[in-house]
């Protein structure tokens, strides 16, 4: 029986019990222990194997872990560095994904919740022969937490920003052991807390919580965090000196988040689906981590476990569909001019550059459009690598693949949508031409319509990818008529038309989209109007009972466009 494939799966204990496959990452412990940092944050997009990763470390330190979870993996041919530190740490683990809320009030109950939890992994502190009554005490609030409903919150808000420090000086006495403390998505209660209005106050709570933990901690071994997005210092780590940040662009430890190829060709080799190398790698490579080109894992796993159900499967977009998009939105609605034309560049497969900050405050965010193009690179929706060696903020920006391609495509199509629909008499306008039969105004309003938005261009698109690009485009204006009927790739005659329409007047519309790569458009709008003919596109909009058929072909090259009507 071939090993599962672990989606979803992020706990290192129960990926490695469950006979799931496995990327072998564990020399990630060797290089974070010889390059010592004593709090060390990682900043990685999502679903680059963050948590996964920091769940390792908490099974490879912690006192009591299983030796037998590392059986057979690299790390355990480092015996000396394995003889020393596994096993051999209190470790503290908490996950701060979880901490949301529509009010201040809501999430920081949310923290405290995390933290409670995590302290009751350590019950054994209550019966400590080591630890005196105050002792006890300070722990027995820690776990009062949403449990007893006599004292819901004994860890007010001043001890949840003291509790990992609290704990850690608890387990430090108890073991006689400096402790190890891992947070992972350190930067996402900030996030929550920017987009829902509390920033100022969770910022306070989360510096107070870090700077305790990390800055004034005698009990602290080493510290690891995780997240998408380097907050700025001055808005949290105010004041800790000993922090090392370790970004996307940094060359250590550039292999140890995500799939390198390497990891690819074993894990493809290893379910026999090595034919798709060339698929996978245009879809879900192209990242690149320091100096290694990475893999989204998500990408790689999901696909590869759709292909051995169905070896048909065409590559998805699971990555872009695992959390919202709005950062590319805001970008849209607020770009001007050279911003579009940057973008166009992007969705055209070319570079663009930009100076990128890895310092944010998230206020800053939404100061100016030049900052979110640091927190698309940041987030993995641009992948990128310095271009001035003089200048370390100077980077080459690019869309790493097909799959964020197709992303941005679609959010640009979304809105273009929401662009037009503020301006009602004009797309009611452009939409009315089509049953009056006004071809040129049809193609006048189009090429207005191309001017103001984005376009695809590159020669390395492939022609129905362009062709699906204005296919969205157009069909978006013309959803607008509620009372239309309004069909995509519809089966019409012999085959898809690209748009068919019913209106209440009982006319008929087809139309069929070309994109002219030579720039001819009149011929291809011809080839459009031969093939809706051909095909017999308009037959069952007669057999439904329209009154009048209207045949168009509409050719797009880059920025322009025409459109001619066929015999009625």
């Amino acid at each position: 029986m071939r090993k599962k494939l672990p989606i979803g799966i992020d706990g290192f204990e129960k990926l490695r019990t469950n006979d799931f496959y496995y990327a072998d990452k564990t020399l990630f412990m060797k290089e974070l222990l010889q390059n010592w940092g004593e709090v060390n944050l990682f900043t990685r997009p999502r679903r680059f194997g963050k948590s996964l990763n920091m769940s390792m470390l908490k099974c490879f330190f912690e006192i009591g872990s299983d030796p037998a979870l590392f059986d057979g993996l690299k790390i355990t041919q480092e015996k000396e560095l394995c003889k020393k530190y596994m096993g051999k740490f209190p470790v503290i683990s908490i996950s701060l994904k979880s901490v949301d809320g529509r009010s201040f009030e809501s999430a920081s109950a949310a923290l405290r919740t995390v933290i409670g939890n995590e302290a009751r992994r350590f019950y054994f502190l209550r019966e400590s022969t080591v630890l005196n009554q105050e002792d006890k005490a300070s722990y027995q609030r820690l776990i009062k937490v949403g449990a007893d409903s006599r004292a819901l919150y004994d860890m007010t808000e001043d001890m949840a920003a003291a509790s990992l420090k609290t704990l850690s000086q608890l387990l430090h006495k108890h073991y006689n052991q400096k402790v190890i403390l891992l947070i992972d998505e350190y930067d996402v209660p900030l996030d929550k807390a920017f987009q829902a209005g509390y920033y100022d106050e969770m910022v306070t709570l989360i510096r107070n919580l870090l700077g305790n933990a990390l800055k004034t901690n005698d009990s602290l071994y080493f510290a690891v965090m995780t997240g998408c997005l380097r907050i700025s210092r001055e808005s949290i780590f105010t004041g800790l000196n000993n922090l090392k940040v370790h970004t996307i662009s940094d060359v250590r430890y550039d292999e140890f988040f995500g799939f390198t190829d390497e990891d690819v060709n074993e894990l493809l080799d290893f379910y026999g689906l090595s034919a798709y190398k060339q698929m996978l790698q245009d879809w879900y490579d192209g990242y690149r981590f320091g100096d290694v080109d990475v893999y989204c894992p998500w990408d790689v796993i999901n696909y590869c476990d759709e292909l051995l159900a169905d070896p048909s499967a065409p590559p998805k977009n699971y990555w872009a569909n695992t959390s919202g998009n709005d950062l590319v939105l805001r970008m849209l609605k607020k770009a001007d001019q050279t911003t579009k034309d940057e973008m166009e560049e992007l969705l055209n497969g070319k570079k663009i550059t930009k100076s990128i900050k890895q310092e944010l405050t998230y206020r800053e965010i939404d100061d100016s459009v030049e900052n979110v193009w640091s927190v698309l690179y940041s987030t993995g929706y641009l992948t990128g690598a310095h271009v001035e060696q003089a200048d370390a903020d100077i980077f080459g920006l690019w869309i790493p693949n097909g799959e964020i391609r197709k992303l941005f495509s679609n959010l640009v199509q979304t809105w273009f949508r929401e662009m037009t629909r503020s301006d009602s008499a004009r797309i009611n306008r452009f939409c009315m031409a089509f049953p009056d039969g006004d071809a040129e105004t049809i193609q006048e309003m189009l090429n207005d319509y191309l001017w103001d938005s984005i376009s695809v261009r590159d020669t390395a698109v492939r022609k129905n990818r362009k062709e699906n690009f204005y296919h969205g485009m157009v069909l978006g204006l013309l959803r607008s008529q509620g009372s239309w009927l309004v069909k995509s790739n519809a089966e019409t005659g012999e085959g898809y038309s690209d748009i068919s329409i019913q209106t209440p007047a009982r006319v008929g519309i087809v139309i069929e989209l070309k994109y002219a790569d030579d720039g001819k458009l009149e011929t291809a709008c011809k080839e459009a109007l031969a093939q809706i003919e051909e095909k017999k596109y308009a037959e069952s909009l007669r057999r439904r009972g329209m009154k009048k058929l209207i045949k168009y072909g509409i050719a797009f090259c880059e920025k322009e466009c025409m459109v001619m009507i066929g015999s009625i």
